[in-house]
């Protein structure tokens, strides 16, 4: 691997040529060249981390995967984890298969409705260590639409105020799996998820692991509240957290191609996939990386 990435920079990896295209100045990329392999090589491996920590997330187009390459390629990242409540592809368990509006939309009320759900959101941070990240895949899209987009968690918090910046430092927030999930856990199984899944404090911004950077960490499917602030104050000061989040210069925006991939780090961003596409379908498959403890 050669150096560090600029624009238009062409790396060497395991005697393949990768171009890398920076989709922004913030966050964001597009890598040609990776070959898909199962099991994924060494310098494969090292070449897509160092990628990831540069832009946070990478896309990778016309990669036609297998199920077999597609967990091999979040396996180059670490060990892998199902979810408690999204399905999973037949004989796959750490393949969840992410379908929109096909059997939850039927008419256009419906749709506006399902839409409604929609939210920037971090994946799985009910969990005492949420994923590193994630590594999605299009299966089935519609003609035009359903583009997805993530955000800097870095850029937030460096937007932030200092008086805000000051209120929220080495404070946590509450994470709760029912927050986001109640509605679609049958009411006999709430009680049994709530205690497998029991809602989390982590902290409100963290640091990452590996970069040191630090990072806004609270989201609006899983954060209920601000820990140990006035209930109204606390209210307030996290929807100006989530607020930030919208930000259209700490985002950016794929436009999904058939056999397209994306690999993000689910600590230093979130994502928000766009549901404008109905009474079209869209169908992706997904496999999380397990993460570690927030701190």
């Amino acid at each position: 691997m050669t150096g560090e990435t600029m624009t238009g920079e062409t790396m060497t990896v395991g005697g393949a040529a990768w171009q890398i295209e920076p989709c922004g100045p913030v966050l964001g990329a597009e890598v040609s060249g990776v070959r898909a392999g199962d099991p994924m090589d060494v310098a494969t491996a090292a070449a897509l981390r160092h990628l990831l920590n540069r832009y946070k997330v990478l896309f990778l187009r016309d990669l036609d995967l297998s199920h077999a390459q597609h967990l091999a390629l979040g396996r180059a990242f670490g060990p892998l984890e199902g979810h408690p409540v999204i399905a999973h592809v037949p004989g796959f368990p750490e393949i969840l298969d992410i379908r929109g509006a096909e059997g939850r939309v039927e008419d256009a009320d419906g749709d506006r409705r399902f839409r409604a759900l929609d939210k920037w959101h971090t994946d799985v941070t009910f969990r005492a260590e949420p994923s590193f990240g994630a590594v999605l895949r299009a299966r089935e899209l519609p003609p035009a639409g359903g583009d997805t987009l993530w955000a800097d968690a870095a850029a937030a918090y460096a937007g932030l105020a200092d008086d805000v910046k000051r209120a929220i430092e080495g404070r946590t927030a509450t994470h709760d799996l029912l927050f986001d999930f109640g509605d679609r856990i049958a009411p006999e199984r709430r009680a049994e998820m709530a205690a497998a899944f029991p809602p989390q404090h982590h902290p409100i911004v963290r640091t990452h692991p590996d970069t040191g950077e630090k990072l806004l960490f609270v989201n609006a499917s899983f954060t209920s509240r601000l820990d140990d602030f006035h209930e109204g104050a606390g209210a307030v000061l996290l929807q100006h957290l989530l607020d930030q989040f919208k930000v259209p210069e700490y985002q950016v925006r794929f436009r999904w191609t058939p056999g397209a991939v994306a690999i993000w780090d689910n600590r230093a961003t979130q994502h928000y996939p766009v549901a404008d596409y109905w009474p079209a379908r869209r169908r992706m498959e997904r496999v999380t990386i397990a993460g570690e403890r927030p701190f």
